[in-house]
Formats: structure tokens, C-alpha cells, sequence
């Protein structure tokens, strides 16, 4: 029989926080081993829950969530997340301007789907969300990483930037707080950042799913609050600060100068109607999240069991002899780097699924982020405490070894 082999629109998708270490992982479970999961920012296994407000709103409005919404969303939470951009300073928002989706990712492919030709190119942060990359290549796009510089703790780089700016650039692409690597912009970066957009006339794409999730007093300051000539989609869900990610409640807020924009906007509500809405059940939770109490706060603040927890992942991982990690400001990530004169590494993956079997601990390399290296790897901090001890020790063993294998070589 004739091979039916996958599009040629997936060669260059990578998603390696679901990849072949997972199927690795998964297949070690089915014969009885217990791993420990630091691969995914999945809030709910280490017993992080939804609000139970949240619950309770989503349970009592089932007997309405029958049928269709419309097709950007319920009033309710639209009128909500009106108000949320309000107060964080975005100007000129409206009812219309607000998108609601299956979780945000949802939404960055529809909105990468109405922008972007064969051909044109997007700006998206190295490392990065893999998200953003595959998104841009489905839609026929072609992804340009641009450099974050570790040495800067992770700060965009903004000269690799403009270096990077052809005439088929469409958009520029910043994930802030940033995932994977914890960091968070200044105020300044984020207004240099705006001011590219504007001298070349790109759309910003805001990636802000974790602008509640803040250690150390740390302030969150929206991208679309700067600017109200610079076409602006910001892109923020539940999943996180709210620890609901299954509820798959996103949304997406277009503002700045939407005058030249029509045509695209257009193509959004495009794409909104064939998609005839998203999960009605989890579109009765932004209300009230929102509106409610922010329990991520009690989570984050000193003694809160995030920032313990993000403290003693960096404290154990800085204490491995040739890994170094600039310490995250914001998120549930950090992304620590080894020492190529000690941790000689010509496979990425290839290191990791070893790591995978030797310690049964779960990792996700670099390179799964599209960083053009093999010595970096994003580490999850969600579980307890204990489990972290024993997880980093487990791959602390791994490294002692590694390192004396390859200095006697």
C-alpha cells in the first residue's frame, strides 16, 4: 500500500517538552518505575489546585454551557478581562477587542494563522516557547530566533534584533515574564523593544501567562500599556496563576493602533468564526478569577511554597560543580547551564534521555527550545521539596560521574 507520510508543514515543528524523552518516560512508568516529572509546567500533579471559587463558578454555570458562545466569547469574561486591562494601563480597549480560546495557545496559532503568508517572517525569543516557533511554521511563516543573552540575565538582545529585520518580517514575538528561563524585562527594554515594532512597523505579539507569577517583589509591566500606536495582541490565560490548566480558558486583547489593521482583525474574526468559539465551561472561570481572590500571591511571596521551592532548586543546581543558572525572577522555570569543558555534550537529547534512564528524572534539553547550543536544560520546579532534593541529587550523581568519565578520557 501506498506510505502516507505527515505534512511537509511539520518538518521544522519541535516540541520536545512532549517529545520522545516523554515517550521514553512513559514507557519506564508502564514497566513500574516511578520518575520525577521536572519536564512540564503542569501545576495540578504536584498538587497545586484551582481556586475553589473557580470551581464553584464553572459548576453552577454548566446548566448553561450547552450550547455555542459567541464566537470570541461570553460577555462576562470578556467584560472581565476589559477591566484587567484597564488597570494594568492599556488604553483604548474594547468588548471587541477581546478574543477568548482554548488557553492561550489556542490563540497564538490563530493569530500567527491571520498574519503571517508563506514566506514572511516572525521574530520569536532563543531560547523560546517552542510553541511560537511551530506556530509561525504552520502557518507558513518562517521563524527568526533572536538571542537572549544569558550573560544579561536573559535579556533580549535588542542589536541581534534589528540585525535580524528583512522586508518579509511581520511581527515581533516577546515572552515576558519569560518561560523558560524566569527572567523578567525592565521597563526600559520592553519601551526599546516597542519602539523596534514601531520604526518597522511590526505587530508585537506579548506572551504574558505569567505576569502574577513574581518572586522577590517584583513588578509586571504590560507591553500594550506602552504604546497606542503600535498594534499590540497580548496573550494571558488561567492556566498558571490560577493552576487551571486543563481548563484550557485563554484570551487575547488587540490594542494600539487598529485603524491600519483592519484587514488582519478581520482575518482574526475569520478564524474565531470557523473555530465557532471555545470551551463555554471554562470561560465561567475568568470572571471570577479575575475578580477574586489572588491566591498565587500567598504562593509567591517568601515562605510561599513557589518561592521555596524556586530558592531550593537554584540553591541545589548552582551548588553542582560546572553548572551555572541565573536565578529566575519570575515563572516556574529556571535554565541552567553546564560547563562544555566539563560536560563535553554533542547530542542534547541524546544526553538527556542517558540522564532520563540513569536517574529517572525528566528533563527537558535545550535545544527543545530552540537555543542554538547542547549545554543548557530547563528545569521545572513545581514539585515538593523533597522530591527536588531527590531529584537534583539524583542528577548531581549522574554529572560527578559524567564529569570523571571524561576527565580520564
Amino acid at each position: 500500500m501506498k506510505t502516507i507520510h505527515k505534512s511537509a508543514k511539520l518538518n521544522n515543528v519541535l516540541y520536545d517538552v512532549r517529545g520522545p524523552i516523554v515517550d521514553a518516560a512513559k514507557q519506564m512508568e508502564d514497566e513500574g518505575q516511578k520518575i520525577i516529572k521536572l519536564n512540564i509546567g503542569n501545576l495540578a500533579p504536584f498538587g497545586f489546585d484551582a481556586p475553589e471559587e473557580i470551581q464553584q463558578d464553572m459548576i453552577r454555570n454548566l446548566p448553561n454551557s450547552a450550547g455555542y458562545s459567541d464566537s470570541k466569547g461570553i460577555f462576562a469574561a470578556r467584560k472581565a478581562v476589559m477591566h484587567y486591562s484597564q488597570q494594568q494601563g492599556v488604553k483604548g480597549v474594547t468588548l471587541d477587542d477581546i478574543y477568548l480560546g482554548n488557553g492561550a495557545s489556542d490563540l497564538i496559532t490563530m493569530a500567527t494563522n491571520a498574519l503571517l503568508d508563506d514566506g514572511d517572517e516572525l521574530l520569536v525569543p532563543a531560547p523560546d516557547y517552542p510553541l511560537w516557533t511551530a506556530a509561525a511554521s504552520l502557518s507558513g511563516g518562517r521563524p527568526v530566533h533572536y538571542l537572549c543573552d544569558e550573560a544579561n540575565g536573559w535579556m533580549p538582545n535588542l542589536d541581534d534584533i534589528r540585525a535580524k529585520i528583512t522586508p518579509r518580517t511581520k511581527g515581533l514575538v516577546v515572552i515576558n515574564p519569560n518561560n523558560p528561563t524566569g527572567a523578567l524585562y525592565s521597563d526600559d527594554l520592553l519601551k526599546a523593544l516597542v519602539e523596534i515594532a514601531r520604526e518597522h512597523g511590526l505587530v508585537l505579539l506579548a506572551d504574558e501567562v505569567y505576569d502574577k507569577v513574581l518572586y522577590d517583589g517584583e513588578r509586571h509591566t504590560a507591553m500594550a500599556s506602552l504604546s497606542t500606536d503600535v498594534l499590540t495582541l497580548t496573550f494571558n490565560s488561567l492556566s498558571k496563576a490560577y493552576r487551571s490548566c486543563g481548563y484550557r480558558a485563554g484570551w487575547m486583547v488587540v490594542s494600539g493602533n487598529k485603524s491600519v489593521a483592519r484587514d488582519y482583525i478581520e482575518g482574526i474574526n475569520m478564524l474565531a468564526n470557523i473555530k465557532l468559539g471555545s470551551n463555554v465551561p471554562g470561560q465561567w472561570a475568568i470572571q471570577t478569577a479575575l475578580g477574586g481572590y489572588q491566591s498565587i500571591n500567598d504562593l509567591v511571596r517568601e515562605g510561599g511554597r513557589l518561592r521555596r521551592q524556586r530558592d531550593l532548586a537554584y540553591e541545589l543546581i548552582s551548588a553542582i560543580p560546572g553548572v551555572s543558572c541565573v536565578k529566575p525572577k519570575a515563572a516556574l522555570y529556571m535554565f541552567p547551564r553546564l560547563d562544555p569543558a566539563m560536560y563535553p555534550i554533542a547530542d542534547d537529547r541524546q544526553f538527556f534521555m542517558e540522564v532520563l534512564r540513569a536517574t529517572r528524572v525528566m528533563l527537558v534539553q535545550g535545544s527543545g527550545f530552540n537555543y542554538p547550543d547542547q549545554q543548557h536544560f530547563r528545569i521545572v520546579f513545581l514539585p515538593h521539596e523533597d522530591d527536588l532534593r531527590e531529584a537534583i541529587g539524583r542528577l548531581a550523581g549522574f554529572l560527578a560521574q559524567y564529569r570523571q568519565k571524561h576527565a580520564a578520557a
